[in-house]
């Protein structure tokens, strides 16, 4: 498809104007859609690799994982969950020190090699040419949130020590604020009140994040899905996880939805609603740019892949889905 820009923050093909007609709800992801979670999710990334190199790895002299490298590893499809990410990331560096290769580049040549398999397509190209053994073991990747050493100090500098407690009920080694707080919402009120005007209750989420980490940051606002249609798949198990359509399915058809619109911005969020066409099953995809570091690369990559529907934010919702 060739997108056009309609208006500004509105990218569309024009043979999918009509289609948009027939959207019968709404499906969020919520991570880079309703929340901005640079300052947040992104710098969760960047603390834990560098925390874990320096304190398990023992190396002091490691790169810092800008969002050239998050948003590389995110467009190869098999990064949904920023705790794999991370691993990925962690990993590959362990893999460039013991090569004597440079890091930046030999990281990139990782991610041209990844795939939508994630961690597994990283560590199938590492161990190919290293002996990674030693930091896997310590890592034990992946685990439970509960048990596993890497999601124990993900989540303690995500969620901060208070609300760490309150979700997990252990203490954490961390001090710090949780960078949860600094999650930017993006959603408003009267976006919601446009979208229940014309879908009702048809309005739900399937998020990588797990409800209680939603709540505390969308507030009040997250009693304004259809919550026992949404999917919260940090609660779930890892087979559920983005790219896998059966979340998606679910949420579709307990809804009664025929044709939904899920509004993502990662390609696992492309590749889920492509997988539920292929199964018969019909679902519009809507890109969200605009929490890119890069808005240019995420439209083309997109418009690449076939999108046919892309926005800055969802805040052009209203204008496309002719809600105004």
């Amino acid at each position: 498809m060739t997108l056009t820009k309609k208006s500004d923050g509105i990218y569309v093909d024009d043979s999918f104007i009509n289609i948009l007609d027939k959207v019968d709800g709404v499906i969020f992801d919520c991570d880079g859609v309703l929340i901005d979670i640079t300052k947040s999710y992104d710098l969760a990334i960047i603390k834990t690799a560098q925390y874990v190199l320096e304190t398990f790895a023992q190396i002091t002299d490691a790169i810092k994982i800008d969002f050239k490298i998050i948003d590389g590893f995110k467009s190869t499809g098999g990064f949904n969950d920023e705790v794999d990410l991370t691993y990925a990331a962690i990993i590959s560096i362990v893999a460039a020190k013991k090569l004597k290769k440079n890091q930046t580049s030999f990281i990139f040549d990782v991610i041209e090699n990844a795939n939508s398999t994630g961690i597994t397509s990283v560590e199938y190209y590492l161990e190919n040419q290293t002996d990674i053994s030693k930091i896997k073991k310590i890592l034990s990747y992946p685990g439970t949130h509960h048990e596993n050493p890497l999601y124990k100090i993900f989540d303690q500098i995500f969620y901060g020590p208070k609300l760490y407690k309150k979700l997990f009920g252990q203490s954490s080694e961390f001090n710090d604020p949780g960078l949860i707080n600094q999650d930017d919402v993006i959603l408003t009120d009267l976006l919601v009140k446009k979208l229940h005007h014309r879908f009702d209750s048809k309005i739900s989420m399937v998020t990588g994040r797990g409800q209680k980490s939603v709540e505390y940051s969308l507030k009040t606002l997250l009693k304004k899905f259809n919550l026992k249609n949404s999917v919260f798949l940090e609660d779930e198990s890892r087979e559920l996880a983005k790219p896998n359509p059966k979340s998606l399915l679910n949420s579709m058809q307990g809804m009664s939805c025929n044709s939904p619109l899920y509004v993502g911005d990662s390609m696992e969020d492309f590749i889920m609603v492509k997988k539920i066409n292929e199964l018969g099953h019909r679902a519009i995809f809507c890109g969200i740019i605009g929490t890119s570091k890069d808005p240019q690369k995420k439209l083309e990559l997109f418009e690449q892949n076939g999108a046919g529907l892309v926005l800055d934010s969802i805040n052009h919702l209203p204008k496309v889905l002719n809600l105004e």
